[in-house]
């Protein structure tokens, strides 16, 4: 079975010469949740704009389900959905309308059932009559989600779907996206709300000035790289960590009540038996110990700043 989607050497140089993509390779599997993290700038937007059909490339190849996205325009355009991150709307127009309107764009005959199931989803069925002009922006996000689902699309771009939204909202949104996976969709995200993707996806990529950094199964990343901290409560605080622990960078913390350790579950020795008994030798005592582990957004702060 081919991937959901394959990025081959691909390349997009604009006419003022920026490179906004440097040879990305990429496969996505079918019914994943892959999440795309960069910052601002990074070439996420580009990557999917050209994977979507909406942005030629300057070289490489991209298939949708094994199908060229160039010579097979209308094949693989019918198989994605995509939500922009600017909102794109008919303000003039109602929400059943303009989501039924979507529906009919891709040659798909009416199916008033499946436009109901779809906005009722999205908490959008008591404003099926409302112009959209009137909607608040989080209402006016979920109308571009309908839109996206209304051909009934078996891979989903969402590019930034929370921005700007309120907290119920985000819940809903994802709570959807759950159920759209078991069905089956093959879900790429990118965000900023990088707790999002902790929580969601099942493999991230990172992109960086054009250039694909890392692709990871989320767990395996944040186990390679993921750091932890060991807490150690002193049962008297202290005034400085002592010379004779220098070589464990500890931070004290708490006023002087805390002392924190970092170290990395790559190493063979984590070095946490040797501090316990120096902190003994130093005459500290500790009443209890906790540990904690990296989050994404560390680990992703920690490889775009290698790269600067």
């Amino acid at each position: 079975m081919p991937s959901a989607i394959s990025v081959s050497h691909l390349n997009k140089t604009y006419a003022s010469g920026f490179q906004a993509l440097k040879d990305i390779n990429l496969e996505i599997r079918h019914g994943e949740i892959f999440a795309l993290l960069g910052p601002n700038g990074a070439g996420k937007t580009t990557l999917i704009s050209i994977i979507c059909g909406i942005v030629n490339p300057t070289s490489g190849q991209v298939a949708v389900d094994g199908h060229d996205i160039v010579a097979d325009y209308r094949i693989t355009r019918s198989l994605i959905g995509l939500v922009p991150q600017e909102l794109a709307n008919d303000m003039f127009s109602s929400v059943w309308t303009t989501v039924s309107f979507s529906r009919g764009l891709f040659g798909k005959a009416a199916f008033p059932a499946y436009i109901q199931k779809v906005l009722k989803d999205l908490s959008l069925w008591d404003k099926k009559d409302a112009k959209i002009a009137t909607l608040s922006g989080g209402m006016k996000r979920r109308v571009m989600i309908a839109k996206a689902l209304s051909h009934e699309p078996r891979i989903l771009f969402l590019d930034e779907p929370t921005a700007g939204v309120d907290v119920e909202l985000r819940k809903d949104m994802w709570d959807m996206v759950r159920a759209l996976r078991a069905s089956g969709v093959t879900i790429i995200l990118t965000t900023h709300y990088i707790e999002e993707a902790e929580q969601m996806a099942d493999r991230v990529g990172v992109i960086n000035k054009g250039e694909l950094i890392l692709v990871e199964n989320k767990v395996e990343l944040m186990r390679k790289l993921g750091q932890k901290q060991m807490t150690v409560e002193l049962r008297e605080p202290i005034a400085a960590v002592p010379a004779t622990l220098a070589r464990y960078r500890l931070m004290l913390a708490d006023g002087g009540g805390k002392l924190i350790y970092t170290y990395d579950t790559r190493g063979e020795h984590t070095g946490i038996t040797d501090l316990l008994d120096e902190l003994r030798n130093a005459g500290l005592h500790f009443s209890d110990l906790s540990t904690t582990q990296s989050s994404l957004e560390d680990i992703f702060v920690g490889l775009v700043s290698e790269r600067k």
